[in-house]
Formats: structure tokens, C-alpha cells, sequence
């Protein structure tokens, strides 16, 4: 049997990792800045983390939801804790497209409409409900297409007024920031408006901070500098720092009954002592604030004396959720960047790289991407 090949792949294999080092089957050294799509929040292999997977495997490393697993609680403790959203419930599950479908389908019990509003660009993710909110047809099968789904322009809140006033919507769904698309934010007059129009409609406000949450911004969610609450908030990616788990923030107001949501794998022992980890580490090392930091760093690197770096058309982004949108010249620059200066970067087409290093990134390894990109743009 062979791989179905559906992913596009370098011929490189890392087989060891180090905060944000990696190491290939050759031994070559990479610099990690992208963390495997922004999930490796807390640096490959942090010591912390290995040992809460451990010693977690060697007392159980799975049982159903039937019983009574405490670090689902510790987990849900923890998470309101630092996040701001104590007084939310978590439903824990596997993936971020899982996480939001079972955000989609609470916005349907709680208002029981079956329209979403969603926004161009966006990527929610590739199961049958969240590939249908992602705005690129080109993933959907025939399935999956539904006339349930509107999208209009990312921060047109007279678009969305328009369709909010039908009445017909269950629920919005919006990223923090749109990741996939190239790093669009939307404003906070936006955000604070399209909150405003939720209530006015009776609409639940879903925030899907799956790339752009747990401290990727320089706030815990990235929704946060707008200064509102969403009604139901997804997460996955940096949650468990490589381990699968989703997660979904629920609102007091949407109430639960037995058997409308489910999983089996969703929570279990393991999945929730490696999210605890992250948890931990983010907290006890101050890695939001690392964010802010070593992004403002990033910036200012990239707006020398207050303009914009000659190689780039726009900078956009906040903390360590970049993206750097090359000149046409410039194309191929991602690959220059891996083979000839051995840095990981993501991409959003063929013309903005991505930067998502993991949250524990130093100013010397940032610094040191900085020489290497201006070494190949000079």
C-alpha cells in the first residue's frame, strides 16, 4: 500500500526537535518559524511538556467519556482562567475542524435557524460543515456545497447588516484573524460593530481562533484587542503543542443537553496532560507577553527607519501571526529561505510567507531570521 498523496512535499525529514530547532535525518539544523501550521506553541520537545505526556502514558492513556476524567476539568480551569472566558464551558474534541462544526451545529440547537454567515477568504477547515463556512470552492466536493452558507467581504458591516437583518442566521463565524488567506485582520470598529448586530439579530458570535489563538497575538485571542466576548470560541492548533485536541468555549447563555454533542477520542487522558502542559508553560514563562514582544521586534525589523522593507509590498499581522507579502522579484524566496538559510516559513500563496514560530521564540532567533532574509534581498 502506498500514501494517498494529497500534500505536496519537500524532500526533507525532520526527526528531531529542540524549542525551535530542527533536525533532519542527515543531521542538517533547520530554524523552526512556522511550527507545523502555528501549532508548536510552546517549542519542540519542551521538557515540561514531555514529561506531563509521560508520566501521563504510564498511568492511563485513554478511557470514554462515559466516566469521570478530572484533567478534562483541570484542563477547563485552567483554560477560563487564562483565556478570560472563566465563566464559559469547554467541550473538548480532536481537531479544529471538528471544533468547529460542533460550534456551527450549538448556533443551530441554540437559535434553531440553519443559515451561517461566514467571510471571504476564510479557511475553517476541510470536514463537511467547516469546509463549507471556507470561502475556496475548490475544496468542496459536491457534498459539501450548501445553499445554508453566505459569505460577504471581510470588515463590510453594511454587508453584514444586510444579511443579519433576514433574520434567517444561526450564527457568524470569523477568525481572529484570517490565517490561511495571507493574514487579514478584521478591525476592531468592525468587530465591536458585527457584536453589536449579533445581539441586535439574536445571532451567536463564533470566533474561530484556531491559528490565531492561545497567545499567538500578543493577547490570548487574538478578538481580544477589539475588546469584546464571542459567543462560542473554537481552538486547536497550539493547544496541546502538537498532540490532537480541539477545543470549544461556550457562552453561559447556550445551555447543554445530554447527547447533542459527542466524541470519542475528544478529551481523553493524554490529549488534555499535554494541553495542561502548554497551559503551564505559557503561563509560568509568560509566553503571551513573548508574543508581543519579539512581534514588535519583527515589525520594527521590517519598518526600518519607519518604512517598509524594500522586498516587501505589505507587512500585516500582529505578534508572532505574520505575514510578509513579497515584491514579484522576490518569488521563490520562501524556498531560498529553507535550502540556503535552512529557516521553516509558511505561505499563503505565492506571495506571502507566513511566520508562526513558536511562542518561546528568542530576540537572537529572530534577529538571526532577519540578518538571513536581508542577506537574500539586498
Amino acid at each position: 500500500m502506498d500514501l494517498f498523496k494529497v500534500y505536496k512535499l519537500w524532500d526533507i525529514e525532520p526527526v528531531k526537535g529542540l524549542d525551535t530547532t530542527l533536525w533532519d535525518k542527515d543531521g542538517v539544523r533547520y530554524t523552526d518559524l512556522y511550527g507545523g501550521h502555528a501549532v508548536i506553541s510552546v517549542g519542540h520537545c519542551h521538557p515540561h511538556y514531555v514529561n506531563m505526556i509521560t508520566e501521563q502514558a504510564g498511568k492511563l492513556g485513554f478511557y470514554s467519556n462515559a466516566v469521570q476524567n478530572s484533567l478534562q476539568n483541570e484542563l477547563a480551569s485552567k483554560l477560563g482562567r487564562t483565556s478570560g472566558y472563566d465563566e464559559y464551558s469547554l467541550f473538548l474534541c480532536n481537531s479544529g475542524a471538528e471544533a468547529n462544526e460542533n460550534a456551527i451545529k450549538l448556533a443551530s440547537f441554540h437559535t434553531g435557524k440553519d443559515k451561517i454567515l461566514a467571510f471571504g477568504k476564510a479557511f475553517h477547515g476541510r470536514t463537511s460543515g467547516a469546509v463549507a463556512v471556507t470561502d475556496n470552492p475548490r475544496l468542496r466536493s459536491p457534498f459539501n456545497s450548501t445553499d445554508n452558507v453566505k459569505s460577504v467581504g471581510l470588515n463590510d458591516i453594511e454587508a453584514v447588516e444586510k444579511e443579519l437583518a433576514k433574520g434567517i442566521y444561526a450564527g457568524v463565524i470569523i477568525e481572529g484573524i484570517q490565517g490561511v488567506a495571507g493574514i487579514f485582520e478584521p478591525t476592531d470598529d468592525f468587530m465591536q460593530n458585527l457584536r453589536k448586530l449579533c445581539d441586535r439579530y439574536g445571532t451567536v458570535l463564533i470566533l474561530d481562533e484556531i491559528q490565531s489563538g492561545y497567545g499567538r497575538t500578543g493577547r490570548f485571542f487574538a478578538h481580544q484587542y477589539s475588546g469584546i466576548k464571542a459567543d462560542i470560541i473554537t481552538t486547536a492548533k497550539g493547544m496541546a503543542n502538537g498532540f490532537p485536541i480541539g477545543g470549544v468555549l461556550i457562552s453561559p447563555a447556550i445551555k447543554p443537553e445530554f447527547g447533542m454533542l459527542g466524541t470519542t477520542f475528544g478529551g481523553n487522558h493524554l490529549a488534555c496532560a499535554a494541553a495542561i502542559a502548554v497551559l503551564d508553560i505559557i503561563e509560568n514563562e509568560h509566553l503571551v507577553e513573548n508574543a508581543e514582544r519579539i512581534g514588535k521586534y519583527f515589525y520594527d525589523a521590517f519598518h526600518p527607519e519607519g518604512e517598509l522593507d524594500p522586498s516587501l509590498k505589505e507587512y500585516r499581522g500582529k505578534g508572532l501571526m505574520i505575514g510578509l507579502e513579497i515584491k514579484e522579484e522576490f518569488k521563490g524566496l520562501r524556498d531560498r529561505l529553507l535550502f540556503e538559510e535552512h529557516f521553516f516559513t509558511g505561505a499563503a500563496g505565492a506571495d506571502v510567507i507566513r511566520l508562526l514560530p513558536s511562542l518561546t521564540i528568542s530576540m537572537e532567533t529572530a534577529s538571526e531570521f532577519v540578518s538571513g532574509w536581508k542577506k537574500l534581498t539586498r
